[in-house]
């Protein structure tokens, strides 16, 4: 698995680091994995290093790679926020048998799954050709609502040059702009450096809309907000689909689009259930799309929406090859179940399409918090120009590897049970590691304990 690159345009996948803090807490409502293992006893350093160890095999088989750091957690100026006070020990200890759903909060490592960090779109499909960025505003859930202002800084750290990069507000926090970033963001094109066909899919919508939604879970992403993104990005209605997710597979456990779709170039990888209106989601792309859309459907007699959320199989990296094949990046989980090994065998690889490999991969810490593979990392498209005009050192090599893996394997635990999350050690810990951290990617003063 060795593939050259394409001087022009690649698409960098920046992939978040787990952080310290990497905890069961059971917080995300309508994740049925993270539902699932409350409670167990988490590997922070396992979970680090299975994170890394991916990024390298990618790198390694000629993939570009970045990494973007974990957020500061416990984030105890949120809990000052809410009204506790006194030195970190006290408030950390007050939280923990006042309010101890807040302190699993405050301390979740969740900003690992970059996908969710914002929208992403590259430089050529926009009027003034720089790369636009719009954090997420994560606003569906506590945890992660805590997560734009530092993911904004560490963006507009790593993407400084404004003669390349744009960087917009988060929307605004309340229900009807509720925004989950790259998740539901899908870029199709003919290849990464020809303008793309932006499909944005929707949970919800916040004002009008038919009332037909999820009854279970919570649609986390509406309409408005992904419009709104739209025209922050400067996207005009030929470049944009939005469609709305299936109501049952919301109810199932899919929670965000990328659990049940992934596309890359021409290539549409989808469930059946995936879009509430699968025809008119289909004809909407093939109208808009100067290159065909090569649609690889998925139907529910092979893999049952159950299969399709305990496995992750459309939580897997689609990646482009220069000879014009695909390589789908899944997780282990998808050879533990039989109906999703003999799709991959039977259905993808030996159909007519261009996905050629399968590679799988173990993030087991992960998964059993909802994360697969393309949940941990935040697709990028940039021009050598825009890669040259990156700021820090983010972009993975073997020295960078190797200085990660041993920073990691310095200042991680090997073992984090939700009772240990009010240890005022493990937030020193974390601080410490955060602070050598930004020196190592060379970011600068990110975080709100350097500022």
């Amino acid at each position: 698995m060795s593939h050259e690159s394409n001087p022009k345009v690649r698409e960098v996948n920046f992939d978040g680091l787990v952080g310290p803090t990497h905890n069961f807490s059971g917080l995300a409502h309508g994740n049925v994995a993270s539902m699932t293992h409350e409670g167990l006893v988490a590997n922070p350093r396992e979970a680090a290093l299975q994170g890394l160890e991916k990024m390298k095999s990618l790198m390694d088989a000629g993939y570009a790679q970045g990494v973007l750091p974990p957020q500061q957690r416990p984030d105890l100026g949120a809990l000052r926020a809410l009204g506790f006070t006194g030195s970190d020990t006290q408030v950390l200890s007050r939280a923990a048998s006042e309010a101890p759903q807040l302190l699993r909060a405050v301390c979740s490592a969740s900003s690992m799954w970059t996908a969710n960090a914002g929208t992403v779109t590259p430089s050529v499909d926009v009027p003034d050709r720089r790369v636009h960025f719009t954090p997420a505003n994560l606003q569906s859930s506590f945890h992660r609502y805590l997560e734009p202002a530092t993911t904004g800084r560490v963006l507009a750290s790593i993407f400084r040059d404004e003669r390349h990069f744009a960087h917009h507000p988060v929307l605004p926090a309340t229900p009807a702009f509720s925004d989950e970033g790259a998740a539901n963001h899908t870029r199709l094109c003919g290849d990464h450096g020809e303008s793309g066909v932006h499909l944005f899919v929707y949970g919800r919508q916040a004002f009008g809309g038919d009332g037909i939604e999820p009854r279970r879970y919570p649609a986390r992403q509406t309409l408005e907000a992904s419009q709104a993104v739209a025209r922050q990005h400067g996207l005009s209605a030929a470049q944009t689909v939005f469609a709305q997710q299936h109501p049952e597979a919301i109810d199932a456990g899919v929670f965000h689009n990328d659990v049940i779709a992934v596309g890359n170039g021409p290539v549409l990888l989808y469930h059946e259930m995936a879009f509430r209106d699968e025809q008119g989601t289909l004809d909407a792309l093939r109208a808009r799309m100067a290159t065909p859309l090569i649609p690889v459907r998925v139907p529910v007699e092979a893999v049952s929406l159950d299969d399709a959320v305990a496995s992750y199989l459309f939580n897997s990296q689609l990646l482009s090859n220069p000879d014009g094949t695909m390589t789908l990046v899944v997780p282990g989980e998808c050879q533990e179940r039989e109906a999703v090994w003999r799709c991959l065998q039977d259905h993808l690889l030996a159909g007519h399409n261009p996905i050629a490999e399968v590679v799988v991969k173990d993030v087991k810490q992960s998964m059993r918090n909802g994360g697969g593979p393309a949940c941990l990392r935040l697709r990028v498209a940039l021009s050598a120009a825009e890669r040259a005009a990156l700021s820090g050192r983010v972009l993975l090599d073997d020295a960078l590897h190797g200085e990660l893996t041993a920073w990691v394997e310095r200042h991680y635990r090997d073992r984090l049970a939700p009772a240990d999350l009010a240890d005022p050690q493990l937030a020193h810990e974390t601080l410490t590691a955060l602070d050598e951290l930004t020196r190592l990617l060379k970011l600068g003063s990110v975080y709100p304990f350097q500022r």
